[in-house]
């Protein structure tokens, strides 16, 4: 049968990536995925992310329980080193690089408090860089929401604030997309699988949130690599669709190495409401209320994608705050990762929905596959389109 063929061949990359060889801390407890599983998995043809986080109804891989000492070993505990990364995510970026895929942009070098500065010479916003720091945009970016549309999502999560969050959420029967970075995941399974097992749409943040235009190649690819394996191995097998740089921080370099290896497409903002402030710089929930009353009673042309934070009870509190004013002024309110065609994962049309939207190599209930013998480039099966 098609399907058990397909799963011979993939059997081996899929095992290799069960659980990256590193050692990290286990906690105690642990989350069951609440949620039902859709009926059918979809990968997009011809792109690295097919056989790199590859999934069927029985894919070869066990994933551990969110939170079980299983889970939680053999990933970094810091930066990821460049040396020890799995030689599929490295053989991936090879081929794009010898492709021509991936801009030879050098490396910007950053020092506290100061946006990235490129080698003399280069300008940031010229069209071979266009640095989204610089608030240059790439086409293929998303910057801003359909008009009226507020776009709902959250930066540098999973944190014990974040509790506080979903349940104000949940009460107000919305949800939101969660930009998170993968060590606050390993130091918070709790929050994690409540966030997932609410519908929220769960996507990458990096791995110790760095500058990543200020990172090597590999270097990049370890931050989202890790990052979204974790959550692939945490949601039973969906694999992320979007990805935010902290602090803003993408090039094209950097933007093709994610859509190209991993199939992400990058998420920037057009508002900020600098609530991250609010714990380490003097800013104060009053003025966040403030940013965000300006906003949200201002124009919807174009829809808003703020970036917000769910750091600390600060942050947190100051939405909460605001959180009426979006529906008073007619906004409609949206989880960012749907505001494309209202696919939250490349995989997966949803979170929790069964009914999950064709793309060209079907990898799930055998009965409905369709020919997968032709895994050759199509155009219109980009994961990023």
């Amino acid at each position: 049968m098609l399907l058990s063929a397909l799963l011979l061949v993939l059997s081996p990359v899929l095992s290799a990536y069960a659980a990256p060889a590193a050692a990290h801390d286990s906690h105690d407890h642990e989350h069951t995925t609440a949620q039902r599983l859709p009926a059918a998995w979809y990968q997009p043809r011809g792109h690295p992310v097919h056989q790199l986080f590859s999934r069927a109804t029985t894919d070869g891989v066990s994933y551990p329980a969110v939170g079980t000492p299983e889970w939680s070993q053999g990933w970094p505990q810091g930066v990821p080193d460049n040396t020890k990364l799995p030689s599929a995510w490295v053989n991936a970026l090879n081929a794009a690089v010898a492709a021509g895929k991936i801009p030879n942009i050098p490396q910007s070098s950053n020092q506290p408090n100061q946006n990235p500065v490129y080698p003399q010479g280069l300008n940031p916003n010229s069209p071979e860089i266009c640095s989204a720091t610089y608030k240059c945009r790439n086409p293929e970016d998303i910057w801003d929401a359909p008009n009226g549309t507020y776009a709902t999502s959250f930066d540098d999560g999973p944190q014990p604030a974040s509790a506080t969050l979903l349940d104000f959420m949940s009460a107000n029967n919305v949800t939101g997309t969660h930009f998170m970075i993968g060590t606050n995941i390993l130091n918070n399974p709790d929050t994690f699988a409540k966030a997932f097992n609410l519908n929220h749409d769960i996507a990458v943040h990096t791995w110790t949130h760095p500058y990543m235009t200020t990172l090597s190649n590999l270097d990049v690819l370890g931050q989202l690599g890790y990052t979204m394996q974790l959550i692939h191995n945490s949601t039973g097998g969906r694999v992320p669709r979007f990805w935010r740089p902290p602090y803003g921080d993408s090039d094209n370099r950097v933007r093709a190495i994610a859509a190209e290896v991993f199939g992400l497409q990058t998420v920037v903002w057009n508002q900020d409401t600098n609530d991250w402030a609010i714990s380490t710089n003097g800013n104060t929930v009053d003025k966040v209320v403030s940013t965000l009353t300006g906003y949200l009673t201002g124009p919807k042309t174009p829809g808003l994608i703020i970036l917000e934070h769910e750091i600390v009870d600060g942050t947190v509190q100051a939405w909460i705050n605001a959180f009426p004013m979006i529906k008073a002024n007619g906004w409609n309110m949206i989880s960012l990762a749907k505001i494309v065609d209202g696919r939250s994962y490349q995989n997966a049309a949803g979170s929790s929905s069964d009914d999950v939207e064709p793309g060209d190599i079907l990898v799930g209930d055998e009965n409905n596959s369709t020919d997968t013998s032709d895994d050759g480039d199509d155009s219109s099966s980009n994961a990023t389109s």
